[in-house]
């Protein structure tokens, strides 16, 4: 019992928008009057019907379904070879119900629309807007973006000048627009510009925006100025007017009132500090015998005299010294991968190095991670000073208790560049001694 089933073409081709069809044929091998049901499987199912969908067959009969597919124009149907299967189910002998596999190749096709999120930005450094890229086409699309303005007074920052958007989604990119020229006051300036969006199926797509550019210094500041100015004007007037004259005379009788006793108290002041004189040389002479005999100078400090017992030997010497040490990082992202960087040309392995002073300096306004690190000489690596480059342009240390790097320990500098493309060139200069 049951049913057999075959298709015309297991191997179809059709475009978005189109139809194609095949025929499958239904014969009731059973003794009695089935009734099969037919229907599609896989993702094509989505868009095929089958017709007639249900028949009913006297035995030994056969019956040709229409089995149609219709893709839409739209991401739904992605391009390339989909699978289908066309199920024949009996309701009398469900055992007996066939499948017959075929394959349905769509066709490619790309469509692609842009939108520029805001179309108007203002600022009077820069303005900032978003692309939208939508890809409502049945294949991933490559697209390359970028942006003109006819007078060529802008200068443009792409996040991504090319990527690839999936069929069905939309990708988002970041657009700087700086203004060439700025001016302090004046006018709000308008400057028209063109996104272009090339996804090689034909001519760029393109979408209007404007940046609003506004005068650097803020309107309120004037107002301000010229109020600040008032007051000043004001209380110069009153100064001269009204309080100069008053203070001056309260001021005259006042030392008038305390000259008198400031010559008795002077007179006594001289003849006590002639006595403690005298008595301040007889304690610097005792002072300077006990020292003498202790091998140590006036400030406390050893001689180092060899003809004293117990006295401690001279300091080592030492010498100042400066360096730097740039960096110039490619980025890394996130904050785990660091690149580091070393004094050039290496300080002396030998000596103690004694750092009392230190200058970050940030001048192109990176984005990420820096960090001042000791490289023992076990190899460890013990992270001194961590800042973000985003917090400062220049940064100025100056230790009460140096840094103290032994001798084979070393001083390194480190690096998380963060930024979207360009390189990270922070730097550091040190200041200190060399012992040793």
């Amino acid at each position: 019992m049951g049913a057999t089933a075959s298709l015309t073409s297991a191997q179809l081709a059709v475009d978005p928008g189109s139809t194609a069809e095949c025929v499958i044929f239904v014969r009731n091998n059973g003794h009695i009057v089935d009734q099969f049901a037919i229907d599609v499987l896989g993702d094509a199912a989505r868009w095929a019907t089958v017709e007639p969908p249900v028949v009913n067959l006297l035995p030994g009969d056969q019956a040709d379904i229409a089995v149609r597919f219709a893709p839409p124009r739209s991401a739904e149907a992605q391009a390339g070879p989909t699978a289908f299967g066309v199920r024949v189910r009996s309701r009398e002998d469900p055992a007996g119900s066939v499948v017959e596999e075929g394959i349905v190749d769509v066709g490619a096709f790309t469509k692609v629309t842009v939108e520029l999120v805001p179309r108007r930005s203002r600022g009077s450094r820069k303005g900032r807007h978003e692309i939208a890229i939508d890809n409502t086409g049945n294949q991933p699309t490559t697209v390359e973006v970028m942006a003109v303005d006819p007078d060529e007074a802008l200068r443009f920052r792409v996040e991504q000048s090319v990527l690839t958007v999936q069929p069905g989604t939309a990708a988002f990119v970041r657009l700087q627009a700086v203004p060439r020229d700025k001016f302090l006051r004046g006018a709000e300036q308008l400057h028209p510009f063109q996104v272009l969006v090339n996804d090689g199926s034909g001519p760029p797509i393109t979408t209007d925006g404007t940046m609003a550019q506004r005068q650097v210094l803020p309107k309120w500041l004037l107002p301000a100025l010229l109020a600040l100015l008032a007051l000043a004007i004001v209380a110069v007037a009153l100064w001269f007017t009204v309080l100069k004259p008053a203070v001056k005379s309260v001021v005259r009788e006042a030392v008038q009132e305390e000259t008198a006793e400031q010559v008795a108290q002077a007179s006594q002041a001289a003849e006590a500090a002639k006595a403690a004189q005298a008595q301040a040389a007889q304690a610097d002479q005792k002072a300077d015998a006990a020292n003498k005999a202790l091998g140590i100078d006036a400030q406390g400090n050893p001689t180092g005299d060899p003809s004293i017992p117990g006295s401690p030997p001279e300091p080592p010497p030492s010498s100042a010294t400066d360096f730097r040490i740039a960096a110039n990082a490619a980025p890394a992202g996130g904050g785990t991968g660091f690149t580091e960087f070393d004094p050039d040309p290496a300080l002396p392995t030998d000596k103690t190095l004694v750092i009392s002073d230190l200058v970050l300096q940030n001048p192109h306004g990176d984005s990420g991670i820096l960090r001042i690190v000791r490289l023992t000489t076990g190899g460890q690596r013990i992270t001194l000073l961590e800042v973000g480059l985003n917090n400062f342009r220049d940064l100025d240390y100056h230790f009460v208790q140096p840094w103290r790097f032994a001798p084979g320990e070393k001083v390194l500098l480190t690096v998380n560049c963060q930024n979207p493309a360009e390189r990270c060139q922070p730097a550091a200069s040190f200041s200190g001694q060399l012992v040793g």
